[in-house]
């Protein structure tokens, strides 16, 4: 597979990465023994760019990625986030960029990974009560201590990201991107192109809606978050649904599925942009790295631009409250 450089890190990556959030939770049941299987399949397919979280699972994610690195640690760009805080239970309890946090935070994670250095070390969300400048500040310590080798910040506004840049270099935003979800393009792609940064497109298959294989709330497991997404509920949902299907149909017609061709779109527009499809199946990880030998003309990636204008799609990209949390 094709490589793409994370910003002026010095770090390349794997044209497509992973995001392993899936196999802790937020999806319904998952299984560790069928995780790892797909994790060691991603390497072997070519995929070195894996993406985790302390949030995700409250632990469990980094715990299970740091199970499969044993062994394989120098083949592997490792991607994590601090930030959003979560109880013993799971709950919800904000959002902490404090400098201590930040420290503290890092050491957990690299305890729960086994490593002794994290590649790039994200902040999960934007905290409004500290200064961006402290939060970045900190991070950068922990390069200057060898506990972190790049910085990047996840779904923050244009100007926080300015900021931050201005402290220490960040070698990656990542957001939601995809034919669905085009908040980048409004002007953060040009901001972090502007830097020499890197984009992370996160969720870039629509949380699999893009795929054809969701076809609404009721099919989903009962602890699936996106029965209470706003895009896969009543109105929205059928109007979704449509894009989706004219989405399968254009990818029928050039021999692909329509995960390939979502994917292919975001890869032949963007030579900067790193997607990281999530999967928890190794048919799928076979499925998205076809995509990345996949090529569009220029006529057919406007056609998909055409289809889905941003206005075309319905509901919003999280429910209210999580909405809220987000640094716009």
């Amino acid at each position: 597979m094709d490589r793409r450089p994370l910003g002026r890190s010095g770090l390349t990556v794997s044209a497509l990465g992973l995001g392993c959030m899936g196999m802790s939770e937020f999806y319904g049941p998952s299984d560790d023994d069928a995780s790892l299987a797909t994790l060691e399949a991603a390497l072997d397919a070519g995929i070195t760019f894996f993406d985790s979280s302390d949030m995700y699972g409250w632990g469990h994610n980094e715990t299970l990625i740091g199970r499969f690195l044993k062994g394989r640690r120098d083949k592997v760009v490792l991607a994590t986030k601090f930030g959003v805080v979560r109880g013993p239970n799971g709950e919800w309890l904000g959002i902490d960029g404090r400098p201590d946090h930040v420290r503290a935070a890092c050491e957990a994670s690299l305890t729960r990974l086994g490593v002794e250095v994290i590649d790039v070390y994200y902040q999960h969300r934007v905290d409004p009560k500290t200064p961006i400048e402290d939060t970045v500040g900190a991070m950068a310590r922990l390069v200057d201590e060898g506990k972190v080798r790049a910085l990047g910040l996840s779904e923050c506004a244009v100007e926080t990201f300015q900021r931050a840049n201005a402290v220490h270099p960040i070698a990656a935003v990542q957001s939601e991107y995809s034919l669905w979800s085009r908040d980048p393009e409004a002007g953060m792609l040009a901001a972090v192109r502007a830097a020499g940064a890197a984009f992370v497109a996160y969720s870039p298959l629509g949380r699999a809606f893009l795929t054809g294989t969701v076809s609404g709330p009721d099919a989903l497991a009962p602890t699936d978050f996106r029965r209470n997404n706003p895009r896969f509920q009543g109105e929205a949902l059928e109007t979704n649904r449509k894009l989706a299907v004219a989405l399968g149909e254009i990818a029928a017609a050039k021999g692909v599925t329509a995960a390939q061709l979502a994917l292919a779109w975001l890869l032949n527009k963007n030579a900067d942009v790193i997607p990281i499809p999530g999967t928890r199946r190794i048919r799928y990880i076979h499925e998205n790295v076809a995509a990345a030998g996949i090529t569009l003309s220029a006529q057919e990636i406007a056609d998909l631009d055409a289809l889905f204008p941003p206005e075309a799609v319905a509901g919003t990209r999280y429910p209210e409250a999580a909405m809220a949390a987000l640094n716009r």
